[in-house]
């Protein structure tokens, strides 16, 4: 009896499922399921019924709680409008003002532009102005090193008198008698606001301007404060036995009885010594420029021009 071998299991049969209809419904019958084998196929459900239903749309929330609303007040927004408006309107209205004022202010510097009166603002000392000064801007530059020796002047005035107070009140604690200290405060009182008025304002203003009538106000005055200075530093017993006066006469007498009241009254005496030589140079130098520049020919003809309207 022979062996009968079965064809191998495995083995595919070629077969175009789609040559012949009656080999596409064989196939159909045998492959139900597609890929999945079964021996069934009508146990498998129809296409239509096989397809999942829909998932219901998620709402696009970008982070924010789903469904949430943000409610915006129009009552609120009107009133801030309303508010934006009314700050518009009064920023302009203060504008309007502000450049009222500023035309109002033109109008009067340029009167008194016309009628030659000069606006000056204080600017000096920097801490608490009470003066105008400015020689960088308003001095001409060839003038300016005489100005500020011509102010060096001022200030060194202010230093002596200054210096004297201190120096009497030391003799009058020593037992000099306060009638000495009075007299300093009102050197200083006189001396340092008189100087300014009378001599070193008229001086600037002559540099600025080249007014004649300023120069000759300046030399009237600048001698009499010279003559004050080589005065306080010599200090002759004439007032108060001179010791209201910290020069060399009082200095002497003072240094034998009292060490310290004495070397206050040398140093007071060098210092109007130093201001007496500056104030020397000064008027000099001022004098050349007076006379080269022919403010002094000029200052002729108005005094002669005065004197005959005077006899007229």
């Amino acid at each position: 009896m022979a062996r009968r071998y079965d064809p191998n299991p495995f083995d595919e049969e070629e077969v175009n499922p789609f040559s012949d209809p009656a080999v596409r419904g064989k196939a159909s019958t045998n492959y139900g399921g597609g890929a999945f084998y079964t021996t069934n196929p009508g146990s498998v459900p129809p296409a239509s019924n096989s397809r999942l239903s829909p998932l219901p749309p998620e709402p696009a929330g970008f982070n924010y709680d789903g469904g949430a609303t943000i409610d915006i007040p129009l009552d609120t927004a009107g009133s801030n409008f309303q508010d934006l408006k009314k700050k518009e309107k009064d920023l302009q209205a203060k504008e309007a003002e502000l450049r009222k004022r500023e035309q109002e202010v033109k109008r009067k510097e340029d009167a008194a532009a016309r009628a030659g009166i000069v606006l000056e603002e204080k600017n000096w000392p920097p801490f608490f102005p009470i003066i105008h000064h400015d020689i960088a801007n308003e001095i001409p530059i060839h003038l300016q090193k005489l100005q500020y020796v011509a102010f060096t002047t001022f200030l060194g005035l202010a230093c002596c008198l200054t210096w004297n107070i201190i120096a009497t009140t030391t003799a009058w604690i020593k037992g000099e008698g306060v009638k000495i200290w009075f007299l300093a405060i009102i050197y200083f009182i006189a001396g340092v606001p008189g100087a300014y008025v009378l001599w070193y304002r008229p001086l600037y203003r002559a540099f600025r301007t080249e007014s004649a009538l300023k120069f000759g106000w300046f030399f009237m005055f600048y001698l009499l404060h010279i003559a004050f200075c080589i005065f306080a530093a010599v200090a002759p017993p004439v007032i108060f036995h001179g010791k209201s006066l910290t020069g060399i006469l009082p200095a002497v007498d003072l240094i034998g009885d009292h060490v310290l009241v004495g070397i206050f009254y040398f140093v007071g005496f060098g210092m109007f010594c130093v201001e007496s030589v500056l104030s020397i140079w000064v008027i000099q130098q001022v004098y050349m420029y007076f006379r080269g520049s022919g403010k002094a020919a000029e200052m002729k003809r108005e005094a002669a021009r005065g004197a005959m309207r005077a006899a007229l």
